[in-house]
């Protein structure tokens, strides 16, 4: 009988030593991943008040927080990772973050997107203000250049020709430049901002940290406008006329 109480004792023991290891595993296999891939913010929680921006005239961007990104410790010292956020229920897109480098950077040309439909995507031409005539870009969060991510929902909003080429496209190319020169790494996160249910962001915000520099090669926090010189937006539903 006491043989009986002390093997039972055993058993017991040796379960509850089994379920401590495993919950150490799985507590360990968990950190491990919330370090490599940190959450993404969705377009709720940009940190700075839009009302408080001054409204555009005559400059694509305007620079956020000092030009300081607002990227957290623990996100500078994730691996390589993209993720992009989740459509809310409007069907907008949130934010898409990154750590780039050379190897995440496409070889190959840039497909067709035409199938994707952004949220407040019209088409409407004026050729006589815009230099391909079209007001809409698919417009990529993060660029193609940087990630290779292509024909995903989740990374392409409606944005202007103004929007993708006078005030992304500068700060895209300036990242790529950057990690193709050097073989360093650019946390980079492209966040677009929505007011009330409106189903195109009024603009984009862009912020990059150089990571084996300390910030030293890129370091950057700007809003984008998303507007169109001589053209006048709904962003409630992406319809526009020319502005009078």
């Amino acid at each position: 009988m006491a043989r009986g109480i002390i093997i039972s004792v055993k058993k017991k023991k040796y379960r509850t030593a089994c379920a401590d290891f495993l919950l150490v595993i799985l507590v360990l296999c968990a950190s491990l991943w919330l370090y490599t891939h940190p959450p993404v913010s969705s377009h709720t929680d940009v940190p700075f008040d839009y009302a408080q921006l001054p409204a555009w005239e005559n400059d694509p961007v305007c620079v956020i927080n000092d030009n300081i990104p607002y990227f957290t410790e623990e996100e500078k010292q994730a691996e390589e990772y993209e993720r992009y956020g989740k459509l809310d229920s409007l069907g907008r897109c949130t934010a898409a973050q990154a750590m780039v480098g050379r190897d995440m950077m496409p070889q190959e040309e840039r497909a067709d997107i035409s199938e994707i439909r952004p949220s407040g995507f019209i088409g409407a031409k004026y050729d006589d203000l815009i230099e391909d005539g079209f007001l809409y870009n698919r417009c990529h969060l993060i660029a193609f250049e940087l990630t290779g991510e292509n024909a995903n929902a989740e990374n392409l909003i409606t944005g202007t020709r103004y929007l993708n080429t006078e005030g992304m496209l500068y700060y895209e190319n300036l990242a790529a430049s950057y990690i193709r020169r050097t073989g360093n790494h650019v946390l980079y996160r492209a966040t677009p901002v929505f007011v009330s249910s409106d189903l195109v962001c009024r603009g984009v915000l862009l912020e990059a940290y150089s990571v084996e520099d300390d910030g030293g090669g890129i370091s950057f926090c700007v809003f984008c406008y998303n507007v169109q010189p001589g053209i006048v937006i709904d962003y409630r539903t992406g319809a526009s006329r020319r502005a009078s």
